[in-house]
């Protein structure tokens, strides 16, 4: 694995495993891609740690059987490998947690190479869908967390019937006014597989063909959204924001919405 960035392969695991230093992996789901917002960040980790130590990579988690467990995450996850050991998590796209992280971790690895010292291996048992994922189905638009409680940033989507109605800007000045920042925003049309893999959650219900064909049904916006430090969790106050989960209440009690 070199010290720039890279899209993993099955081959490449093996090779990636065995590099010399620290090896953090950004695991991104299909529907959504890479952490857009965390390349930078990365880029500048890479020029402070070292690049002969310190290796960023990118992996599909349906596209590698040894990421299986971590498939079907509404999280970007980030794997930190040492020695071919993982050695540390972060999930959500916290921004200060990773560079706190890679930096504590690229000191223990040169320890450990410098000193011999014991390396810490740990062990990951990913979120369960319920644990990390929430979903509304209004205009405003719906939203899966990115990042578990304690996290900085979670993901909305604003529906195609919003976009094509002209909403967009409305939705994103009120997303401002209610105090978020938005890092990053993306247009695009979701496919079908894309859509079934994000409301897997409500596979068993009744509406969920119709849900997946309207989501597809034209173009969507992806945003990522974080609030300034020292507010409210993000989560919670994107949760307020969006009120009621279900459509039927929301229209009753925030009609304005």
């Amino acid at each position: 694995a070199g010290s720039k960035k890279m899209e993993i392969t099955q081959e490449l695991w093996e090779e990636m495993l065995s590099s010399k230093g620290l090896t953090v992996v950004d695991v991104y789901q299909g529907w959504c891609g890479p952490c857009k917002p965390m390349v930078s960040l990365f880029q500048k980790m890479r020029i402070e740690g070292g690049l002969d130590l310190l290796h960023f990579a990118l992996a599909e988690a349906d596209c590698l059987d040894v990421l299986e467990k971590y498939r079907g995450k509404c999280e970007p996850t980030f794997l930190f490998y040492a020695g071919g050991e993982l050695v540390a998590v972060v999930r959500g796209a916290n921004a200060p947690l990773l560079q706190k992280t890679i930096r504590e971790q690229l000191e223990a690895e040169k320890k450990v190479l410098a000193e011999g010292c014991e390396r810490k291996v740990i062990r990951d048992e990913p979120l369960s869908d319920e644990d990390g994922c929430l979903s509304h189905d209004k205009d405003i638009g719906d939203d899966e967390d990115v990042a578990s409680s304690g996290k900085t940033c979670t993901l909305a989507i604003i529906k195609p019937d919003a976009v094509v109605h002209g909403k967009t800007d409305e939705i994103i000045m009120k997303i401002h006014e209610a105090g978020f920042d938005i890092l990053a925003n993306e247009e695009r049309t979701m496919t079908e597989a894309e859509m079934r893999l994000f409301y897997q959650h409500k596979a068993g219900e009744e509406a969920f063909e119709k849900l997946v064909h309207h989501m597809c049904s034209g173009p969507s916006h992806l945003l990522i959204l974080t609030r300034p430090e020292g507010t409210e969790d993000v989560i919670a106050a994107w949760r307020t924001l969006m009120g009621p989960c279900d459509p039927d209440v929301a229209r009753r009690e925030q009609p304005d919405r």
